[in-house]
């Protein structure tokens, strides 16, 4: 961070603008009020302090003004609850599609593994004779923008979340018509290789660009797909993703929805158009 620039978890006010809207209201007690409710975007940075530094709940430091570790987490997984960080994720992709900044000419899909430090996510089979592993598979427009992102057991083959992961994208608004849901082609790797989801892309109305199995590398197809590699590596610069520290899963999915969120932030930002 450059001297006299902000920490990145100090949520900047055109940001606020947009989150506070979508977050619920919660009416005070009058008979039992209890302590005063935490300011909430105070508590959004100190969620935004464990995303970015990967620090536990616990240690959260007191003397920053973000409350407990168990308030914050609490607050992460009600708003989750609530939809807020997929509105959020949704609205700024909006953002971004009316000033033009989103290519649907292709889309690029893919799957990524981290270690799950206690217990992997959703598992598909009693015991694994593998590390436990957290993996997120996303799909990104031709920019490398991510449109979707999901959650599943690591021992789950990639090809099983295309097309889950594909009816995942939002439809996104911002431009006169018809919200906008799927991009012309599809651009996934050899693990995508299958005839069966090759025709249910297709059938969707999208042209699959998967490269072949059985053939050498040099698929030339790696000048298109080398943005979702991008966009994980963008997902696990925040440190709360690059090990999986949460049991629960929707903890961990709230975290990848709001990152999510904040990439599509700072493309705005880069835009110039806050």
């Amino acid at each position: 961070m450059r001297r006299g620039e902000q920490p990145p978890w100090i949520v900047p006010d055109e940001l606020w603008a947009r989150i506070e809207p979508l977050l619920p209201v919660v009416q005070r007690r009058t008979d039992h009020p209890g302590r005063k409710r935490l300011d909430d975007r105070e508590v959004l940075s100190g969620i935004l302090f464990v995303l970015y530094t990967g620090i536990p709940w616990e240690f959260l430091p007191q003397e920053l003004g973000f409350g407990s570790g168990m308030t914050c987490w609490r607050r992460l997984r009600d708003w989750n609850d609530a939809g807020v960080w997929q509105r959020l994720h949704e609205s700024l992709l909006a953002e971004l599609n009316a000033a033009g900044a989103l290519d649907w000419s292709r889309a690029v899909i893919d799957g990524s593994h981290v270690r799950a430090m206690k217990g992997g996510p959703k598992p598909d089979r009693a015991r694994s004779t593998v590390p436990e592993q957290a993996p997120s598979h996303v799909i990104t427009e031709g920019h490398g923008i991510p449109l979707a992102v999901s959650l599943t057991g690591g021992n789950r083959n990639d090809v099983t979340q295309l097309i889950p992961l594909v009816q995942a994208v939002p439809p996104v608004r911002g431009r006169r018509g018809r919200p906008r849901r799927r991009p012309v082609a599809l651009y996934a790797d050899r693990g995508y290789d299958h005839a069966k989801y090759r025709k249910q892309v297709q059938a969707l109305g999208i042209t699959p660009v998967i490269a072949r199995r059985g053939t050498d590398h040099g698929s030339g197809l790696g000048v298109h797909r080398w943005v979702v590699e991008q966009s994980f590596a963008l997902l696990h610069w925040f440190r709360r993703l690059r090990i999986r520290w949460e049991i629960r899963d929707d903890i961990h999915e709230a975290f990848l929805s709001l990152a999510c969120g904040i990439i599509c932030w700072r493309r705005l930002v880069n835009l110039s158009l806050c």
